[in-house]
């Protein structure tokens, strides 16, 4: 049994995403699980659709449908918690023990956003400390707080070349 929250991906049917999701919330909230069952997400991005008369509208699109996304404990009491939701098949991972998404998987997926101090701005210089271009200087040319993003302006092979990290694999010079 782990003593710290671990994100792992549950299986729905096709369309019962939010459903299966707002069902656990309340299973959770009910049986007094909140140490347990900590955070419940349906990834979803807001894509630009044409309609038939040529108009953009904007419109919320899942990610991953047929999946939804746990931060638990695992314990037994909280797998028959989430595994008896109705709408939801199971844990994805073999049969019958569930497997965590490693940290690798969540920072890719962007589900546990970390926050940085950023002590830069844009037209300040940094260094890159991270990364393929570790070790190389830079100017912020924007930011992007909200998706922990900035565009750096580096010097490669004698041309400036645009390059987007994340806010901590940049320090200022």
């Amino acid at each position: 049994m782990a003593d710290e929250a671990r994100w792992y991906v549950v299986h729905t049917y096709s369309g019962y995403e939010n459903k299966v999701a707002s069902n656990l919330e309340k299973t959770v909230e009910n049986r007094q699980m909140q140490e347990l069952i900590q955070e419940i997400r349906v990834p979803t991005e807001m894509v630009t659709e044409i309609t038939d008369d040529g108009r953009r509208k904007e419109v919320e699109r899942k990610i991953f449908p047929g999946y939804v996304i746990v931060k638990m404990i695992m314990t037994d009491e909280s797998w028959y918690a989430v595994r008896n939701i109705r709408g939801c098949t199971g844990f994805v991972g073999p049969s019958s023990k569930p497997v965590p998404l490693t940290d690798a998987e969540v920072a890719r997926l962007g589900i546990d956003q970390r926050q940085f101090e950023v002590s830069y701005q844009v037209g300040d210089s940094v260094n890159i400390i991270d990364g393929p271009l570790e070790g190389f200087v830079g100017t912020v040319e924007e930011m992007d707080l909200e998706k922990n993003r900035i565009r750096v302006t580096v010097s490669m092979f004698g041309r400036e070349t645009p390059v987007e990290l994340e806010l901590g694999q940049a320090e200022p010079v």
